[in-house]
């Protein structure tokens, strides 16, 4: 079976044309991705079979860790990494074509926000900035390049002088994206002000086990009073995907056309939920083209009506409940 191309891909504007090309993704994976391909034989489930994107099967996230998961025989063009503390087994999405994670990415910023040439592009991240293989560094290098703003730029623990850019680009009138990890925005804000209601401040989660986890709520309330805005964005990415939701404010994200969220029974995997009910978030991210399209994550969250979806927390190891339904 032939490789689904980005045009199919990424001129998606219905449902109709979504379910058409997840169908035709899940078709190529399932014969050509082969942890893919020996889950779905696990589960009974015949490929064929599968008539409807509600009953295509999705694989746990956590094959990331202890498989390669690869859709095609090319040699990698990347392997993005996850972060984790010492110890941890870390997640490796192999890419053989990242020109559908810059597609994917690019698209969906201008989606969301419009022209990257309109912005200054400003990056908190030192987490990842420290070590290699982070598919959001990656992202952010290309869209402070894209930005082709002499002012865009990285920061590490130099907070005096992020805090005079900020001020510069007030100043100037400028409008100025700030992508930050959670607790290094957290830590900014413990030792300057700002007013600069204007500022687009995007946080991209993550505590690392640098500060206390706060619920979104709290954490909002503090950023917005340090930066002197009137709501938070976010991002909502991982290393498995290649495409990111973004949310404008009070932690409702929204998927780019490409990428879609259904929930799933917290007792038993393999049943999807209707309406707003809490359970696993499953991603359906059809830039996933050479791994797998198809991803049961371990957030918890709810989708509503017309796509949009929160994400409430994260399983711990006692909550997961049906995984041996799940293992290959």
């Amino acid at each position: 079976m032939n490789n689904p191309d980005k045009q199919q891909v990424f001129s998606i504007n219905t449902e109709q044309e979504f379910a058409e090309a997840a169908l035709s993704v899940f078709r190529f994976q399932a014969e050509n991705c082969r942890v893919y391909h020996e889950f779905i034989s696990n589960l009974g489930v015949d490929p064929a079979e599968v008539s409807r994107v509600e009953k295509i099967p999705f694989l746990p996230i956590s094959f990331f860790k202890s498989h390669q998961v690869v859709s095609d025989s090319v040699v990698p063009e990347v392997t993005f990494t996850s972060s984790g503390t010492t110890g941890m087994i870390n997640s490796r999405h192999i890419v053989t074509d990242v020109s559908w994670y810059e597609e994917s990415f690019r698209k969906a910023f201008d989606l969301f926000y419009g022209d990257i040439k309109s912005y200054c592009v400003l990056a908190l991240l030192p987490s990842y900035l420290e070590r290699e293989g982070s598919s959001l560094i990656y992202m952010a290098e290309d869209l402070v390049k894209r930005s082709e703003n002499p002012d865009s730029g990285f920061y590490l623990y130099n907070h005096d002088d992020l805090f005079r850019q900020l001020k510069r680009q007030q100043e100037l009138e400028k409008p100025t994206i700030l992508i930050g990890v959670t607790f290094a925005l957290l830590d900014f804000v413990e030792q300057y002000r700002l007013n600069f209601p204007q500022l687009i401040v995007m946080e991209t989660g993550g505590m690392k086990g640098r500060r206390k986890e706060m619920i979104r709520e709290e954490l909002h309330q503090t950023l917005c009073g340090g930066f002197g805005v009137k709501s938070i964005h976010s991002e909502y990415g991982m290393t498995e995907l290649l495409s990111q939701a973004y949310s404008k404010g009070d932690g409702i994200f929204n998927c780019p056309p490409w990428m879609q969220i259904i929930t799933r029974d917290t007792n038993d995997p393999m049943t999807n939920l209707n309406g707003s009910q809490t359970g696993g978030v499953n991603v359906i991210d059809l830039a996933n083209i050479n791994s797998c399209s198809f991803i049961a994550t371990q957030d918890l969250g709810k989708v509503y009506p017309g796509g949009s979806f929160e994400v409430l927390g994260r399983f711990d190891n006692s909550d997961i409940r049906g995984c041996n339904l799940l293992i290959a």
